[in-house]
């Protein structure tokens, strides 16, 4: 078997499993009462189980456990997934406080960072490498804990953080295999072939959520393979493209914490300033909004990729006009989109704040007094 079917065979291998292992997991959720019930801030109307990042991390683990090499970095991410899952479903079932969540998945990414997976070095176009030394070790728990947290702040409508999570994994999937890294490129596949069949379940009307389960599991793969398949790389794009393949997850994050500080709340209140829930107050319904997304997130790949394959430079390092072109052309069409959704997502939402409908209001009572006015 050559090395070059592996990631795609993982792929179809994980989407197998998953597909019979989520009904079982959805009886798990009932038997034991991880049921999610609607409340103010939910989306959803009707009591929906959890528990479904079980069976996406049973079908991550198939193909993974069975055409990895016994590489100590690779069995320790595994190690970490396995245990921060255990950690989500604890949660959805009983109920965590932030504080236990937090230590929990520090410890958890401690694994593969002790096992020596870690972000050692940068790199930047035009600047070279830059070692990091010492301070690999608590930017990579760092870059674990906020990638956990974000792909769980994106899981709040029907599909969402599965199609998110899988269209970037299979980026990085791509990115990993043309840098010749193997193991993360079956990671990323693998777990690319999970999200795409448990959506079969999870989009909308969702049957079942994946709970912070299957968030946290995503999270923390993705961040796993980033660095193992892109970061660890002298690749130009080492640094520029995760950044770009997780733009969504990375904004609407730093958004929410923002606006959080700004009002003086706690960072891990919940509330719906989230993008999804902007989306579906301006009117959006859950598909259009998660369909939205999609697009923004796969056109990010898209851009990613083209920075690794689209040559804009010859042999002697002079720019080559075509591929400056492309290159040019792909990142103006990625900031014009979102530079659109952050207009919708935030101009459309401001014209509805009360302050602005009494504007409106008294608008149209001076029109309607003239028009009276002028009939008279």
């Amino acid at each position: 078997m050559t090395t070059d079917l592996i990631p795609i065979l993982s792929a179809i291998a994980a989407a197998l499993v998953v597909l019979g292992a989520t009904p079982l997991a959805m009886r798990l959720a009932r038997a034991t009462g991880a049921v999610d019930v609607p409340s103010g801030r939910r989306i959803h109307s009707e009591p929906t189980p959890r528990l479904g990042g079980l069976a996406i991390l049973l079908g991550f683990l198939v193909p993974v456990v069975a055409f990895l090499p016994d590489d100590p970095s690779a069995r320790a991410l595994i190690t970490g997934a396995v245990l921060i899952t255990a950690l989500g479903a604890a949660d959805d079932i009983w109920g965590l406080t932030p504080g236990v969540k937090l230590a929990g998945q520090v410890a958890c990414a401690a694994i593969p960072v002790a096992a020596g997976l870690t972000i050692d070095h940068i790199t930047l176009p035009l600047l070279g490498v830059g070692d990091l030394g010492w301070a690999q070790y608590p930017i990579t728990v760092l870059w674990f804990v906020a990638l956990v947290n974000m792909i769980n702040f994106t899981d709040g409508m029907d599909g969402l953080a599965a199609g998110i999570s899988g269209l970037g994994a299979t980026t990085f999937a791509i990115l990993a295999a043309s840098l010749g890294r193997a193991d993360p490129a079956i990671m990323a596949a693998a777990l690319a072939g999970a999200c795409a069949a448990f959506l079969v379940f999870n989009f909308h009307p969702a049957r079942v959520f994946m709970g912070d389960a299957g968030s946290m599991l995503l999270g923390f793969v993705i961040a796993g393979v980033a660095i193992g398949g892109v970061m660890k790389s002298a690749a130009a794009i080492a640094v520029v493209a995760p950044l770009v393949i997780l733009a969504i997850p990375i904004l609407d994050t730093s958004f929410v914490i923002l606006k959080r500080l700004k009002h003086g709340l706690p960072v891990y209140n919940a509330d719906r300033s989230h993008f999804h829930h902007r989306f579906f107050t301006i009117g959006w319904s859950q598909r259009k909004t998660v369909l939205a997304l999609y697009g923004w997130c796969a056109l990010m790949g898209a851009v990613a990729i083209a920075l690794r394959f689209v040559r804009y430079r010859d042999a002697d390092g002079h720019l080559q006009l075509a591929g400056t072109a492309v290159l040019s052309a792909a990142g103006l069409l990625a900031l014009a989109a979102s530079i659109y959704l952050v207009y919708v997502l935030e101009i459309l939402k401001w014209r509805s704040t009360p302050v602005v409908t009494l504007v409106r209001q008294s608008r149209l009572e001076r029109a309607s007094r003239r028009e009276m006015a002028g009939r008279s």
